[in-house]
């Protein structure tokens, strides 16, 4: 994508602290608006190729779920369509800003409902000054695992579904008429940061090296995986902690690297094997790097967890006796851009859940992997064209078996 363009999804996804996101701008007295977004929708085929039951946490649906093993549906992609007014002015020698975003959906297949849910992702202001960096407070992406969504190319476009009608619901529903938003590449090489409360600062960027430290809202555990419907569930009474450090540079061979962290402690887990209560610790790692030369673009990425499952962060983290279950997973990516302005990419990620003795054929997900093939096409400086083309496949610990699922989409989206 031309640079244009990749600020505009940066912009669109993570609102930088203090600066406009270079939309539609306006005055007003002692502030300056900017008013900015996308929309997107995509005509998405699925083929569910193999019959069976489903895997509990798996991101592959199976046929025997549906009457026929394909679904079509008109739906968002992984970014969903927004609406975003950031507003800045600098006052007592401080940068401020406040941002408030809403994001509608497009996918659904229910009369009378509207067509789509509609979310609020941001809701949070920031403070601070070049000097010495700058505090956000409020609704916003994650710090885990952010940079990581923000690389992946299917952020212009569907990547992978997750579950339609058969499945447990994964972001909103998944699936070719999902509600929201599609996966892209979350569960599939990466855990997905969501949208939380947060208190976070950020240093300023010395000379390419940045760092970022908060404390975010502690999740609940969560059960996705419907074949294990006894794991141990569980809150908490302290504040999950996120940081990220990162360094930069540019020049004909241009690049980033990052490093960063998760922890939380989770209190009053309950479940099947579990007398009382227990507390146990989620905490996971992660380690990228993006890169580009001349028209190439390449990514690497890699994270390793316990507790803090697959997929959504805390999903299936724990068994039924409260003991946590390790995960790890990463993506590769590739891209190059043609002559003509059309960049070419293939992305390939796995997410591994590892199973506990008590799982034993609880036909919990082992692994989700999904390879993706696309193309996107700027048909200005502000309008993609996307077709993208993916295969997710998920296995399972015990009994083993598979799942595959093969995704088509063709769409556009349009940044202001």
């Amino acid at each position: 994508m031309n640079n244009k363009i990749k600020a505009a999804v940066a912009g669109a996804v993570l609102a930088s602290a203090s600066v406009a996101n270079a939309g539609i701008t306006w005055d007003a007295g002692e502030w300056t608006v900017d008013m900015n977004g996308n929309v997107n929708a995509f005509a998405t085929f699925e083929d569910n190729k193999d019959s069976g039951a489903a895997i509990g946490g798996g991101l592959a649906n199976t046929s025997a779920a549906n009457s026929d093993s394909d679904s079509f549906g008109i739906t968002t992609g992984l970014l969903p369509s927004w609406l975003g007014f950031t507003a800045t002015t600098r006052q007592n020698d401080l940068d401020t800003s406040v941002t408030i975003s809403f994001q509608p959906g497009t996918g659904g297949n229910d009369a009378l409902r509207g067509g789509g849910n509609t979310e609020n992702r941001q809701a949070f202001l920031t403070f601070g000054d070049k000097s010495w960096g700058s505090v956000k407070v409020g609704k916003d992406l994650g710090i885990f695992a952010s940079t990581a969504i923000l690389n992946d190319m299917t952020l212009l476009g569907v990547g992978g579904t997750g579950l339609g009608t058969g499945g447990n619901g994964v972001n909103g529903g998944g699936g070719a008429s999902g509600t929201t938003t599609t996966l892209g590449g979350i569960g599939t090489g990466y855990l997905y940061a969501d949208w939380k409360g947060q208190i976070a600062y950020t240093t300023p960027n010395m000379n390419g090296f940045s760092a970022t430290l908060g404390i975010t809202q502690p999740w609940n555990t969560r059960n996705l995986a419907g074949a294990v419907s006894a794991n141990a569930t569980g809150t908490t009474d302290q504040p999950a902690f996120e940081g990220q450090v990162s360094y930069s540079w540019t020049g004909d061979f241009a690049g980033k690297v990052w490093g960063g962290f998760f922890a939380q402690d989770v209190t009053g887990l309950t479940g099947a094997g579990i007398t009382g209560t227990t507390d146990e610790d989620a905490s996971a790692f992660e380690a990228g790097i993006s890169t580009s030369i001349m028209n190439i673009g390449l990514v690497g990425y890699a994270y390793s967890g316990e507790g803090v499952g697959t997929t959504g962060m805390l999903s299936d983290g724990f068994d039924v006796n409260g003991s946590s279950r390790d995960s790890d997973g990463g993506y590769v990516q590739a891209t190059y851009v043609i002559p003509m302005g059309t960049k070419l990419g293939v992305s390939y990620g796995v997410s591994y859940l590892d199973d506990n003795a008590v799982d034993a054929g609880a036909n919990l997900v082992k692994e989700n992997n999904r390879i993706t093939v696309g193309a996107y096409h700027p048909l200005t400086k502000h309008l993609n064209l996307v077709a993208e083309f993916s295969q997710v496949e998920a296995k399972s610990n015990g009994p083993e078996a598979s799942l595959e699922t093969d995704i088509m989409s063709v769409g556009a989206i349009l940044f202001f």
